[in-house]
Formats: C-alpha cells, sequence, structure tokens
C-alpha cells in the first residue's frame, strides 16, 4: 500500500521526490468516497442487468407456454399492449444484447414518446402499500427503481405488519388497520397530492383512504389488490364463486384464534410450504449477481477495500453471490388481520369515485387469478388497465422492471 511512515527526528533533510504519473498517490476523503459510490453503482448496474436477463427469459418462456390475447381497456388503448417505437432506438448496427438497458429509469421521466417532460407530472410521490402479510420491505426494488428515476417512493406498514408491533389478532377494523395510512395522507399538506399503489389487500385499504382524503390522493393503482365496490369485503375479491381442488388459496389459509377463545378467527395465517406457489411461482429463487466486467485499477481495490462497508458487500456480492427474495418473504411474513377483511366498506361516488383508478393484471397469479381479475375489472371498471404478462402475486418480485415502467407511464398520464 505504499509506505506510511514518515521520519519524525533530525537527520539529513528530505530530498525531493520525483513526481511519477500513473503511480499511487494519496486521495482525499472525497475523492475515496467518489471512487466507493462508482465502485457500488457497478455493482447494482450488475444486479439490474441480470434481472433483466432473468425476466426476459421468462418472458419468452411465457410466450412458448401461453398467448394471452389483447384485450381494450377503458380508456381506449390495449392493455398491456406494445405502443410502437415503445423504447429509443439506437443508431448503432450492432444487435441488442440481453444485457444491454433497454432505458435508463431517468429516461421513463425526463421524457416519453410524446415527449412529456417530468415538469408536466402532478405529483411524483408514490406511496405504497403492501399485501396482507406482506410488508413495506416487499417493494424495496420498486423504491430503488422510482427514487433512481428522480421520484419519491414512501412504503407504508400497516398495523400487525412490516415492523409495527402490533399483534394482528388485536386488529378489529379497517380503521385501525389502515391507521398508519391515514395517518400519513393526514399530515400531507393541504395542496400535497400523492399516487396510491396498492397490492392484495392493500387495495381495500386505499379505497378505504381514498374515500377519507379524496383531495389528497392524485391516482390509485391497484396492482393485483381487491379493488372493491360500495359495500363489498375484501375477503369476498379472493374467493371462488365455486370450490376448486386446485385453490391454492383455500389450502393455503390456517385461521387464527385469539388467546384460542375466540369463535370466530381473528387471523389469518399462510402456510409457508403453499405460499411460495401462491405468491412466488415466477418469482427467481436468487438473483445472480455477476463480477464486474472492467475490473478496477489495484490502486482502486486498496482504496476500496480499505472501507469496511465497501468490503462486506464484496464478500457478499462475490462469494455469496445471490440474494433470495423469496427467502426474505418466507421470514419476513406474519399473520394477516381478519376482521379488516371481513368489513364491508362504504365507497361514495363523491368522494372515492372522484380518484382516479388504474389496474395492473398479473397474467400468471396464483392467488388472485387473472379471470377473478377481469371479473373485478368489469364490475368496477378502472380508468385504464395494464397487463404484466408472465407475472405472479408478487410482480414487484417477478417483474420489477416492467411494474416500475407501468407505474412512470400511468404518473405521467395527464388530465382527463
Amino acid at each position: 500500500m505504499g509506505n506510511q511512515m514518515g521520519c519524525f527526528g533530525g537527520g539529513e533533510p528530505k530530498k525531493k521526490k520525483k513526481v511519477v504519473t500513473g503511480g499511487l498517490r494519496k486521495r482525499g476523503g472525497w475523492e475515496d468516497g467518489v471512487i466507493e459510490q462508482q465502485a457500488l453503482a457497478k455493482a447494482l448496474q450488475q444486479q439490474h442487468k441480470a434481472q433483466m436477463r432473468f425476466e426476459r427469459n421468462a418472458s419468452s418462456q411465457e410466450q412458448g407456454a401461453k398467448i394471452v390475447p389483447p384485450r381494450k381497456s377503458y380508456a381506449g388503448r390495449t392493455a398491456g399492449g406494445a405502443y410502437k417505437d415503445e423504447f429509443k432506438r439506437s443508431a448503432s448496427t450492432r444487435a441488442r444484447h440481453l444485457d444491454d438497458l433497454l432505458l435508463d429509469p431517468r429516461q421513463l421521466v425526463n421524457g416519453s414518446k410524446e415527449g412529456v417532460v417530468k415538469a408536466s407530472i402532478e405529483t411524483k410521490h408514490f406511496v405504497l402499500v403492501h399485501g396482507g402479510g406482506l410488508g413495506s420491505w416487499c417493494w424495496y426494488k420498486s423504491i430503488a427503481l422510482l427514487e433512481e428515476s428522480g421520484l419519491v417512493a414512501t412504503a407504508i406498514d400497516l398495523r400487525g405488519s412490516g415492523i409495527d408491533s402490533m399483534d394482528p389478532n388485536e386488529i378489529g377494523s379497517m380503521a385501525v388497520y389502515a391507521e398508519p395510512l391515514l395517518n400519513f395522507l393526514d399530515k400531507l399538506g393541504s395542496d400535497e397530492k400523492v399516487i396510491l399503489v396498492a397490492h392484495n389487500i392493500g387495495g381495500a385499504c386505499i379505497s378505504y383512504a381514498m374515500e377519507c382524503f379524496p383531495g389528497k390522493v392524485s391516482k390509485a393503482v391497484f396492482v393485483a389488490a381487491a379493488m372493491i365496490t360500495d359495500g363489498q369485503r375484501a375477503f369476498d375479491v379472493f374467493v371462488r364463486q365455486e370450490k376448486n381442488e386446485d385453490d391454492l388459496m383455500r389450502k393455503a389459509q390456517r385461521f387464527l384464534y385469539k388467546n384460542r377463545t375466540s369463535s370466530t378467527p381473528t387471523a389469518v395465517e399462510l402456510d409457508r410450504n403453499s405460499v411460495k406457489d401462491l405468491f412466488f411461482n415466477r418469482s427467481p429463487a436468487k438473483v445472480v449477481f455477476h463480477s464486474i466486467p472492467c475490473g478496477p485499477s489495484v490502486e482502486v481495490l486498496i482504496l476500496l477495500w480499505n472501507n469496511i462497508i465497501f468490503r462486506i458487500c464484496l464478500l457478499i456480492t462475490f462469494y455469496m453471490n445471490i440474494v433470495q427474495d423469496v427467502a426474505l418473504a418466507m421470514v419476513s411474513m406474519r399473520p394477516i388481520p381478519f376482521p379488516p377483511a371481513m368489513e364491508k366498506i362504504t365507497l361514495t361516488s363523491e368522494k372515492y369515485g372522484s380518484v382516479r383508478r388504474f389496474y395492473i393484471e398479473t397474467v400468471v397469479d396464483h392467488a388472485l387469478p387473472f379471470e377473478l381479475q377481469q371479473n373485478m375489472i368489469n364490475l368496477n371498471p378502472p380508468e385504464q388497465v395494464f397487463t404484466l404478462k408472465g407475472s405472479d402475486h408478487s410482480p414487484f418480485f417477478s417483474k420489477p422492471q416492467s411494474l416500475h415502467k407501468t407505474l412512470v407511464d400511468i404518473a405521467m398520464i395527464g388530465a382527463k
């Protein structure tokens, strides 16, 4: 690492050293920080590319297995259909490689095919609401992508979920379950608006919030979520009309009773052996990190190795080499409060109906099958429908890039 000892006593006067270009030299703290950020950014870019490769391979398999015909959405465009010249084209004659990024996330905000600029977005603030049993942790990829695009993302832990300390068996109403979301909206300024994004039973929670704070919600996005109507229960959305022996949701449910004395269930727990096929049947078991193709110089590696945080990241990346989303879910999921799911929610056209709604379908969904999603959409038509082909019930794991692009597309949709 070079000599770090100096002479503190007397002796012969120091000779002036020759400056040799290209050798090691001492860097300032700010330069170390820049190098560390560049290296970490490079590692994240490799993760991004690996995820893109997985999505494209899954999409190719899906096209060979099942073809879902495009259908008209309620806004007149084809739900899930691609626009002409969807991505900006390169002038290069080189064939596109699987590792190539189709679009820089910042381009999604700074400009689109219609030339819409960031200033035209009504709000840049997304509020992400998880589904039953999950927590704010499930949105970590979406948060990173949104923030990389210059947007703002806030993930909420509902009562008894994520890191919230309340016992799920103690939650007796939707008002209590959705309290963290309601408190967040209540604290917003009078001129502030957000885009609510919900998954699973979180759709009922944001519907409840839209009824309470319609003036603070710019748009509501339902991602494979319960988009209920007036007087409907969230539980009804996930129940098939006819009993089916292959109904994974019915098989996975295990009802819990408070102190084992309650006559009605107080919470629902999902069987760990079934939850992977139910929620994560298309989510990658692991995301492989690849080594940096253009290796840094020895000088850079020496400086980075002296940083303990980078050393830990390096060991995780190159020696462990995997990040397991499904394993994260298995150890983080908690029981789902049952009373909020059974509560009939009152929704009015003056409040709830004044908020623009969008729905994102997930085609290979075992928890909320595609047919049930379509039935729900037909009963309560949103402004526009988007389809994520090849996605399971958890697109934030199985299709994070596609989900991100769809969210940005929705944010950039102008006034009617």
